[in-house]
C-alpha cells in the first residue's frame, strides 16, 4: 500500500468535501487525464484510473466512511488476505455497515439495521466514467465503444467467496441466523438487543478455504467494454445513463447504472449556442460594399449565400434550420453567420493611389455612420 496516494489527494481536495465538489473534482481529473485526449500515453493512464479509483471510494458513502477510519485496509479486498480473523477471508471484504458498529458498542439504538438481512439481494452501486466526441459526433450523434473499471462478481467462485468445492460451514456464534442476542444492563432493567454477528458479519457462514482470485471477497475489480449510442443534439457535460452496467449486485441483485460524462472538442470554425451554430465569415471590403457570393460551411456540407451590397461589419445572417437537432426531440436550430470585414494590408503605391483615388470620389451619403457620428460630436463642443 506504500505505494498508493491519499484518495483525497489524488482528487485535489479535503477531508470533509460536499458530494457536489467531490464531484466537479473528479470531472475535472478525469477530463484531464481521459485516454481519448492522451492517446498511447501510459502515465496519463494510469493517472485516469487512480481518479476513477478514488472517487469510486470516495463517492460511497460506506466506503468513504471506511476509508476514513482505516484508510486502505477498509476498502481494498485485496488488502490482508490470508487473515483467519472471519473464516479466513478479508474482514473488510464484505459491506461495513456503520449502523452495525454503532449497535455493536451502544446496544442496538442505533436504527434498524441489525434486522437487515445480510443474505437478501442488494443492487450495486453505480459507476461513473467519461467519453470525449467531436462537435459533429455530438450534433449528429454516434456510436461509441468505452472501456472503464467496475467491482465485479467473481467468475471464480461465483460471489461466494469460497475456493471452488469448499465448503461453508455455518457460523457458530450465531448458528446461521447473521445475528446475535445481547443482554446489557441498563437502570431500567436487563434489555436484550439483537446485533450482527461479528463473527461472519451478518451472512451466517464461514469461509473455510477462501477463493484465491478474489481472496474470499467474491468480488474483484475488472476493465469492462460496453457500446453506447450517443443521441444526436448532445451537449457538453450531460450524462448517459446506461443501465445495469456499473459495479455487480450483492447475492444476486441488480447492477448498479453507468453514468457517461459527455466531452465535446471545440471546432475551429464552428461555435454551439443552445441548438444554434455560430460562425464568423470574412469579407473584403470590395465583396462588402458591392455584394458577393460566398460559400459558407454548415453541418451538412457547404451552401452559397449571396451577401447583398453595403453588408456592414458584424452584420448578421441566418440560414435557417442548418443548426442542431433538438435532443430527444424534432426540429433544428438555426445557423447564424456573422460577417467581418478584413483591411487589406501591405499595399503596393498602385494599390494606394487607387483607394486614394477611390477615397476622393466618395461623398459623406457614402458613409452614414460616419457622417452622423461626427455631427454628435461637432454638436458635442458647440
Amino acid at each position: 500500500m506504500a505505494d498508493k496516494r491519499d484518495y483525497y489527494e489524488v482528487l485535489g481536495v479535503q477531508k470533509g468535501v460536499s458530494d457536489d465538489e467531490l464531484k466537479k473534482a473528479f470531472r475535472k481529473q478525469a477530463k484531464q487525464y481521459h485516454p481519448d485526449l492522451h492517446p498511447n500515453d501510459k502515465e496519463a493512464e494510469a493517472k485516469f484510473k487512480e481518479v476513477n479509483e478514488a472517487y469510486e471510494v470516495l463517492s460511497d458513502k460506506e466506503k468513504r466512511a471506511r476509508y476514513d477510519r482505516f484508510g486502505f485496509a477498509g476498502v481494498d479486498p485485496n488488502y490482508g488476505a490470508g487473515s483467519t480473523a472471519y473464516g479466513g477471508g478479508n474482514p473488510f471484504s464484505q459491506d461495513i455497515d456503520l449502523n452495525d458498529i454503532f449497535n455493536s458498542f451502544f446496544g442496538g439504538f442505533g436504527g434498524s439495521s441489525a434486522s437487515r438481512n445480510k443474505n437478501a439481494p442488494r443492487k450495486g452501486s453505480d459507476v461513473e466514467t467519461s467519453v470525449t466526441i467531436s462537435f459533429e459526433e455530438a450534433a449528429k450523434g454516434c456510436k461509441k465503444e468505452i472501456q472503464y473499471e467496475i467491482v465485479d462478481t467473481c467468475k471464480e467462485c461465483n460471489g461466494t467467496g469460497a475456493e471452488s468445492g469448499a465448503n461453508m460451514k455455518t457460523c457458530p456464534a450465531c448458528n446461521g441466523k447473521g445475528q446475535v442476542t445481547v443482554s446489557k444492563r441498563t437502570p431500567f432493567g436487563v434489555v436484550q438487543t439483537s446485533q450482527t454477528c461479528d463473527r461472519c458479519r451478518g451472512k451466517g457462514k464461514i469461509i473455510e478455504k477462501p477463493c484465491k482470485k478474489c481472496s474470499g471477497a467474491g468480488r474483484i475489480r475488472t476493465t469492462k467494454t460496453v457500446n453506447v449510442t450517443v443521441p444526436a443534439g448532445i451537449g457538453q457535460d450531460q450524462i448517459l445513463n446506461v443501465s445495469g452496467h456499473g459495479n455487480s449486485g450483492y447475492n444476486g441483485g441488480p447492477s448498479g447504472d453507468l453514468h457517461v460524462y459527455i466531452n465535446v472538442k471545440r471546432h475551429e470554425i464552428f461555435e454551439r449556442k443552445g441548438d444554434d451554430v455560430w460562425c464568423e465569415i470574412p469579407l473584403t471590403f470590395t465583396q462588402a460594399a458591392l455584394g458577393h457570393e460566398v460559400t459558407v460551411p454548415t453541418l451538412d456540407g457547404k451552401v452559397s449565400y449571396t451577401v447583398h451590397a453595403g453588408t456592414q461589419p458584424n452584420d448578421v445572417f441566418k440560414l435557417k434550420g442548418k443548426g442542431i437537432q433538438h435532443l430527444n426531440g424534432k426540429g433544428r436550430g438555426d445557423q447564424y453567420v456573422k460577417v467581418t470585414i478584413e483591411v487589406p494590408r501591405n499595399l503596393n503605391n498602385e494599390q494606394r493611389k487607387a483607394l486614394q483615388n477611390f477615397d476622393s470620389l466618395c461623398q459623406s451619403s457614402n458613409y452614414q455612420k460616419s457622417t452622423s457620428f461626427f455631427e454628435k460630436v461637432k454638436k458635442l463642443f458647440n
